[in-house]
């Protein structure tokens, strides 16, 4: 067994924010090789937000703000990576199968050295261009160490620590993408 990002949706806003969001449970690897021809300092609306804070699901090849950890069997990680190689072919243009694959199988093994974490720990990413190069930070979110038992009364913000570093950004304004 291995451990993959999965795709996880904990509200709607991934179909509000992205072009295409990922469905839940998905495979999925950072993704950030789908903008190595856009021009970043350009980028607007859905595909910017993609850009800053999207993991790339390997079923839909949408985008999801958050993934957890989770086991995956040799056959399902051989899943994933013939999806996402068949992928690169496809929309990015490999030259060749054996490059095709290559190519996923560096996502992949990034994905997986991402997911030395217990299964279920949360995953997010801030994608930013800085002096020129395109920076990735992550950060793990961790369930409270005693849960709750009464979920209903649950405050939304009160679930998860947050470990890595704060960096400041743009806030998107969801009202203004849903009008695009």
């Amino acid at each position: 067994m291995t451990r993959l990002p999965r795709t996880l949706r904990l509200d709607p806003s991934d179909a509000v924010v992205f072009e295409a969001a990922a469905a839940p449970g998905e495979w999925a690897v950072p993704g950030g090789f789908a903008f190595w021809d856009d021009n970043v300092a350009a980028l607007a609306g859905k595909r910017k937000q993609a850009f800053r804070a999207g993991f790339l699901g390997l079923g839909s090849f949408g985008w999801s703000t958050l993934v957890e950890v989770a086991e995956a069997s040799p056959a399902q990680r051989a899943a994933a990576l013939a999806a996402l190689a068949a992928h690169i072919r496809a929309a990015y243009g490999a030259p060749d199968d054996a490059s095709a694959e290559a190519a996923a199988l560096e996502e992949i093994r990034f994905a997986e050295s991402l997911c030395e974490h217990p299964p279920g720990t949360v995953l997010a990413l801030s994608r930013v261009l800085e002096d020129g190069a395109v920076r990735e930070r992550f950060r793990t979110l961790h369930r409270r160490e005693a849960p709750h038992s009464d979920f209903g009364s649950l405050p939304v913000f009160g679930v998860v620590e947050v470990e890595g570093e704060d960096e400041p950004g743009d806030v998107p304004d969801l009202t203004e993408m849903t009008r695009r």
